[in-house]
């Protein structure tokens, strides 16, 4: 039997990868806010990060791979509007590589019982669930959520767009299944649980007391308390033993129907019932719907300042609801109004969102501020009893750490002082940041495990200082030394290594690159193809140029 090939979605420039320069994070003190009192519980480790959120996404990576439960993004459809705050016109091409390039650095910030959830449209669903696929694997696709986004029909289309699509995949889905969470029915749910017995514990619900198959010790015969006989209809059994169901019947969860004399069902207690299996299907009256979010933009921005395709609060709530707990931290690259930051917050989880916009000092600083200070009352505010407190730190991209020197040469920026430098050469180098606060271990600015430690300086060292720093980490210990320059014979110690700023970390990684959005004049040219014969152009689906998909072995 020969192997099946593996299908791949293909595109002009999917081989070209970005060599992304880890930047370090600076904080902005003036955007960052914390709730004037302090209480128990209290979370205020959430991070708004302002800047280009792959160079974003590749900063938390040190700090952040396999810790975060839950990332949601809403990213640009690429349906070829114009928006306010957003290009969402990307050529196909692009837009595939720039959803590559990002999803695969939240692949690896995922926890290992993580999910990712994206709002799509469907422009790019399909390309983007194939994509997904090769990414997260196709065994760990959980499900496409079909979101009613509109209520009210309209006439402009040949087919009214109704809904947005919600795609959920997990890290690991035998995990998540695991660990996700029921959905609280509403009211409207409940109304299925009655109490036509006048029970004393309240509403019920009967449930259907058989079950497909034949198993020969549930094939018993039940006396109804009226006479009748009652046994498993053709083709199915009882769904419990005899003596399971006889300990059901002497406390009272059986019940015959109002003449005693109906086949047996089991009670089932309203208050027993910890929620509904999620399903597919979110009606606007469940999680709320496009309008609903644009008036809770009015109220927190007003008319004239508000996003045209925002998310209502209840659909962010219902996703988290499902896939965290309190204290599960939450990812949204895609910030946009903030929604996602604003309800995980209300709901005591922890949260990063990223937005290269300027709107994430404009918009969603002051948007979290009011959710710490209970100026915020809309959305899921009531709903959820938030009563405020916590905080955030605003941070910004620091700017690239290597710069052109007016005679093309490679040298320090000048925007980085010596502890932004040791920051930034422990991400580069793999060493965790953490000065020791020891004044002899002035050479400690991070280690990589309990023995091995960096040092970073822009002093030119001589034989003699190495020699210093080499008996003051001992023999026990090895230290990483990456200096300006030095004059001294890196064989001669063995406990250090010497390299040279910047020769060290050249070519690791791209720099001076502030924007990884992928505007549309950076498309790459379309190659030359030879001619073929036209049937065989004819059959041949394309997308931008090239196949749309490629087998392993050759053909499309």
């Amino acid at each position: 039997m020969s192997k099946k090939p593996k299908l791949e979605l293909t595109w002009i420039g999917k081989d070209e990868r970005p060599k992304l320069e880890p930047r370090i994070l600076i904080e902005d003190p003036a955007l960052s806010h914390h709730a004037a009192t302090r209480r128990d519980g209290d979370i205020f480790d959430n991070i708004l990060i302002h800047g280009d959120n792959l160079l974003a996404l590749k900063a938390l990576e040190a700090d952040y791979a396999g810790k975060v439960k839950c990332v949601f993004i809403d990213p640009p459809y690429n349906t070829g509007s114009a928006f306010t705050h957003y290009d969402d016109g990307l050529e196909h091409s692009l837009w595939l590589s720039l959803m590559r390039d990002r999803l695969e650095m939240i692949r690896t910030l995922l926890s290992e019982d993580g999910s990712l959830w994206i709002t799509i449209d469907d422009n790019e669903a399909h390309y983007l669930k194939v994509l997904c696929d090769e990414i997260f694997g196709r065994d760990n696709f959980i499900a496409s959520i079909v979101w009613q986004k509109r209520y009210s029909r309209e006439n402009r289309e040949a087919v009214g767009d109704a809904h947005d699509y919600i795609l959920i995949y997990a890290t690991n889905s035998l995990r998540f299944k695991s660990i996700r969470n029921r959905v609280p029915m509403t009211e409207d749910q409940e109304k299925i649980y009655k109490n036509p017995n006048n029970h004393p514990r309240g509403r019920w619900r009967g449930i259907p007391m058989t079950a497909q198959g034949y198993r020969p010790n549930q094939m018993y015969e039940i006396v109804a308390p009226g006479g009748a006989i009652h046994r498993p209809p053709e083709g199915r059994c009882w769904s419990t033993v005899e003596t399971e169901f006889k300990k059901l019947l002497s406390t009272g969860r059986i019940y015959f129907g109002k003449d005693g004399n109906s086949q047996p069902n089991i009670i089932r207690f309203l208050d027993e019932v910890e929620g509904l299996v999620p399903w597919t299907w979110w009606p606007h009256e469940e999680v709320g719907h496009n309008d609903e979010a644009k008036k809770e933009i009015h109220q927190l921005f007003g008319k004239a300042d508000a996003f045209l395709t925002p998310k209502p609060e209840r659909l962010i709530r219902r996703i988290l609801q499902i896939a965290t707990n309190p204290g599960d931290l939450i990812l949204d690259s895609f910030a946009g109004s903030g929604t996602t930051g604003a309800v995980a917050h209300k709901m005591g989880r922890r949260w990063i969102m990223v937005e290269l916009g300027n709107h994430a000092e404009t918009h969603i600083a002051p948007r979290l501020k009011k959710v710490i200070d209970v100026e915020d009352l809309g959305g899921v505010t009531e709903a959820v009893g938030w009563k405020g407190g916590g905080g955030f730190r605003f941070y910004r991209l620091a700017p690239s750490l290597l710069s052109e020197d007016k005679y093309g040469n490679w040298v320090i920026a000048k925007d980085y002082n010596p502890a932004m430098l040791a920051e930034a050469l422990c991400k580069h180098m793999g060493f965790v940041y953490a000065p020791s606060q020891n004044p002899e271990e002035y050479w400690n600015h991070g280690h990589s495990t309990e023995t091995d430690f960096i040092y970073v300086t822009t002093q030119n060292l001589t034989h003699e200082s190495c020699r210093r720093i080499s008996e003051d980490v001992g023999p026990d210990r090895s230290l990483l030394i990456c200096c300006k320059a030095f004059n001294a014979n890196p064989d001669s110690f063995d406990n250090l290594t010497l390299v040279k700023i910047p020769t060290a970390i050249l070519s690791k990684c791209e720099w001076g690159r502030d924007d990884y959005s992928l505007n549309i004049k950076d498309l790459p040219p379309a190659p030359d193809y030879p001619e073929e014969p036209a049937a065989a152009a004819g059959s041949r689906k394309k997308v931008a140029g090239l196949p749309l998909f490629d087998s392993e072995d050759g053909e499309a």
